[in-house]
């Protein structure tokens, strides 16, 4: 998506059916507002841009421990080295010198409700940030299995950088006649199609590169999550003798060491073990007592506005909340859009949007030449509170193809501009 001016965006988007309802920006007579935002991904960059483009005098902080953000979009190519790891390192810069963000490089370690500041870890030491809002978008953390899990060993690479380049590495190294064995988590994760992604261009790689190999898919789910048509032809038929794929394969045991998973399916080894563990919230929401929905993994928050239902000042978007919508950057992008508006709102005195739609797209390479894509679009339910999939927006690639992959990159560099440029 290229830039768009606020009222363009709620056109497009469905956020708003009456331009007059549109909340003004905050006046620059008064005292501005502080809006501290903890987490540089998609939704976090995404909502602390949009607040300073809406919001006129509003103090809007990021807080990211790492200098850049490295996308989990496309990371699976630079696992297979199809694309560069500069390639989706994707900087700040544009954030604060053209929005005028502040940036603060250091760890969100705790939060003082009451007080209204968040408590920031630094290389000078630990500073208090006082804030009106505070937006959290710390991402997953995960449920490793019991046994001996050493990431540095037993790569997850969903979470890009460092793993990223160790699983390119691990994958690099694989036999003619080898083993690539991987897992799949129990729903909700982040990125829904991105472990079958991760198959197919790994099983990709294997066939133009090696002789005999076979990757094995152990899925904890009942069946395939995301694009179940795309995906099982390309597991059956491109793929035919290469994967393996094994539904209902809960991990239950892990040992880096021997490389070998334990599953209610069986035991597994192989000369690359990728265990992508189970997932919630991240640390920061779970230490904070936000990971309050029914399952304890994720925050529960008010769709309107991505408040907690704990403290409606405390918003959380992206993977860490709990509002059934997928968990995907784009998902994240979105979702901080309707937050940014519904702060801008708040700080103005008025109520947010009675009427917000989200959307998410996601395009995955299926082969080094061909991708598939899959979009669909939420909307609020008044009568409900939630938000409910629109059955006439969910859509999906008829095969995979050429064309699909060139959109793919389009699709990528659109996203990462439009939340970090």
């Amino acid at each position: 998506m290229s830039r768009l001016n606020r009222r363009e965006f709620l056109k497009l988007a469905g956020l708003a059916s009456m331009m007059a309802m549109l909340p003004r920006a905050v006046s620059a007579a008064t005292t501005a507002p502080r809006v501290v935002v903890c987490g540089g991904g998609f939704g976090g960059a995404t909502v602390a841009k949009y607040i300073r483009m809406w919001g006129g005098n509003v103090d809007v902080t990021l807080v990211e421990p790492n200098a850049s953000h490295i996308s989990c979009i496309l990371s699976n190519l630079v696992v297979t080295g199809q694309i560069s790891m500069g390639r989706i390192n994707i900087g700040y810069s544009s954030l604060v010198q053209k929005h005028g963000v502040n940036l603060v490089q250091g760890k969100a370690i705790d939060i003082d409700p009451n007080g209204r500041t968040v408590g920031v870890e630094t290389k000078d030491g630990v500073i208090d940030l006082p804030y009106d809002h505070l937006v959290l978008a710390p991402g997953i953390d995960f449920m490793p299995a019991d046994g001996n899990w050493n990431t540095e060993m037993t790569p997850h690479a969903w979470q890009a950088g460092p793993q990223t380049t160790l699983l390119k590495k691990q994958l690099a190294a694989v036999p003619n006649f080898g083993t690539f064995v991987m897992t799949v988590p129990k729903a909700p994760y982040r990125c829904p199609p991105g472990p079958y992604e991760r198959a197919c261009v790994v099983a990709d790689y294997l066939k133009r590169k090696r002789r005999n190999t076979k990757v094995i898919v152990l899925d904890a789910n009942p069946g395939i999550t995301a694009e179940p048509d795309g995906f099982g032809r390309a597991f059956n038929q491109t793929y035919a003798g290469i994967i393996q794929y094994i539904p209902n394969a809960n991990v239950t045991e892990i040992d880096s060491a021997s490389k070998r998973i334990v599953t209610s399916a069986g035991t597994f080894t192989g000369n690359v073990l990728n265990y992508i563990p189970n997932q919630k919230a991240g640390r920061l929401v779970v230490d904070a007592g936000l990971a309050n929905d029914a399952t304890g993994r994720w925050a529960a928050v008010d769709p309107l506005t991505y408040g907690s239902t704990l403290y409606p000042e405390i918003h959380v978007i992206g993977d860490s909340q709990a509002t059934g919508q997928p968990k995907s950057g784009h998902m994240a992008n979105s979702q901080a859009k309707v937050c940014a508006d519904a702060i801008v709102r708040a700080l103005n005195g008025e109520a947010p949007d009675p009427n917000p739609v989200t959307a998410s797209a996601c395009y995955s390479p299926i082969t080094s030449k061909s991708a598939s894509w899959l979009t669909v679009n939420y909307q609020y339910n008044s009568q409900t509170g939630l938000m409910q999939r629109v059955e006439s927006s969910f859509g999906e690639a008829a095969s995979a193809n050429g064309d699909n992959f060139e959109d793919m990159f389009t699709w990528a560099e659109s996203m990462f501009a439009d939340s970090f440029a």
